[in-house]
């Protein structure tokens, strides 16, 4: 893939939603302007539609460079996440705090909730958790084998993560088609596909979330009569001296994973599995080394797909950056997909490259306290899919262009159609 400057610097409209349905190599040509012409550019910001009742914002500023990036994410207490980190519009506190949790929060809260959460993810979890992905990918494959084609994004990425997520929490298998089809809801406001027709977005939002809300809330009811050996558990138990989540937090942080962990681990997995249909060589030489290079091949992975293409912060204080003069209150908006092409960090950064090292991506967020927690678990969930796939699916190709979704925050991928010499399930 190579860039394609079809735009002047000042024809780039970063707020428009137009821009983020054209395709994939002119937007990626934009943001090689700005990173080159004006890589801390202050931009306008969206206007809503009539049926989105928040005024118009004052702007915010764009960091389309890895190290401005860097800066922003090692500086949390002059780059706050408190005020909104998933929009670049001024949500209503309580939107803030119901979807994005404690990626919208700051310190101390943050940590607070950070350390509680982590309660759940003890050795004996981790190990738990080791086997499930391990189980469930070859059970994805198993569904999908005996046809020779399916779609990849539908029946083999996205079930994997959702999964998980779900066994984790202790929510029924019944139930995963529920909270997969909620996700879509929140995440995918911007595309026609998952909005009807005269609908209000932000009511929208907020009635997927109020689902996903009410299902854990009757999960936690249950745990706290009778306790079992997972997540929810956990977090609404305590020994002492511990402390729990309320059932608001436990809601709060049940849809984060939902939408962070399923749709940004699904999406790796879709743009993966193109990058390596696409170019071959790289495909040669995973299968020839699956285990030794799946490392280094996931980060490529990551960094190429970008799942989450940008967050924000809020400046606490007045802020110099290369020269640039911010203020306090400002809105920045962290664009981890171009700071993913820095041509000052990745030698050819529009080459795919399953070897390539180092690799200091920022497609898991920057370094600091937001570095996302389900790395690893992504990390792992990734590795076993591909694994599945070059044993059991190796000839699997796509046969159709991927249909993306239109978001300017997650790059994602809605069908994609591939085919495969039929095989046999192992069960």
């Amino acid at each position: 893939m190579e860039p394609r400057r079809t735009k002047t610097l000042e024809q780039i409209d970063l707020a428009d939603p137009e821009f983020w349905m054209a395709p994939l190599e002119e937007r990626e040509g934009a943001f090689a302007t700005l990173r080159e012409q004006d890589p801390i550019r202050f931009c306008q910001e969206f206007e809503p539609p009539p049926d989105i009742p928040l005024p118009r914002g004052p702007g915010y500023w764009s960091f389309t460079k890895h190290r401005h990036i860097l800066h922003a994410s090692r500086n949390p207490k002059i780059f706050c996440s408190g005020k909104g980190a998933t929009s670049t519009i001024d949500l209503p506190p309580q939107m803030n705090e119901f979807f994005g949790g404690m990626i919208n929060m700051d310190d101390p809260r943050h940590t607070k909730q950070r350390k509680i959460i982590s309660r759940g993810f003890t050795r004996r979890a981790l190990a738990r958790i080791d086997l499930a992905v391990d189980r469930r990918a070859e059970a994805i494959v198993d569904r999908v084998i005996e046809k020779g084609e399916c779609d990849f994004v539908n029946e083999i990425a996205a079930p994997l993560p959702l999964e998980i997520i779900c066994d984790m929490m202790g929510i029924p298998e019944s139930q995963n088609q529920f909270v997969f089809e909620r996700s879509n809801r929140i995440l995918g406001l911007g595309d026609p596909e998952y909005m009807k027709e005269g609908e209000n977005p932000i009511t929208a939002a907020m009635g997927a979330g109020a689902e996903l809300a009410a299902l854990m809330n009757e999960m936690a009811e249950a745990r706290r009569k009778n306790a079992t050996d997972d997540m929810t558990s956990a977090l609404i138990h305590a020994t002492a001296n511990e402390e729990v989540l309320t059932d608001a937090e436990l809601a709060s942080f049940f849809i984060l994973l939902v939408v962070a962990g399923n749709e940004t681990t699904r999406n790796a997995i879709s743009h993966g599995i193109k990058a390596l249909c696409d170019n071959p060589d790289e495909r040669k030489k995973w299968a020839a080394d699956f285990e030794g290079l799946a490392p280094t091949a996931v980060e490529e992975i990551v960094r190429w797909a970008s799942p989450v293409i940008y967050m924000r912060r809020t400046l606490t204080q007045d802020e110099e950056v290369d020269g640039v003069k911010l203020k306090e209150g400002d809105k920045v908006a962290l664009w981890y997909a171009s700071a993913n092409r820095d041509e000052e960090v990745f030698e050819d950064p529009y080459r795919f490259d399953i070897v390539r090292t180092p690799n200091e991506h920022v497609g898991f967020g920057g370094p600091g306290p937001h570095y996302c927690l389900g790395a690893n678990l992504a990390r792992r969930e990734i590795t076993a899919v591909f694994r599945q796939i070059f044993s059991r699916l190796p000839d699997l190709e796509i046969t159709g262009e991927p249909q993306r979704l239109a978001s300017n925050f997650v790059n994602g991928i809605k069908r994609m159609p591939c085919r495969f010499t039929p095989g046999r399930a192992t069960r």
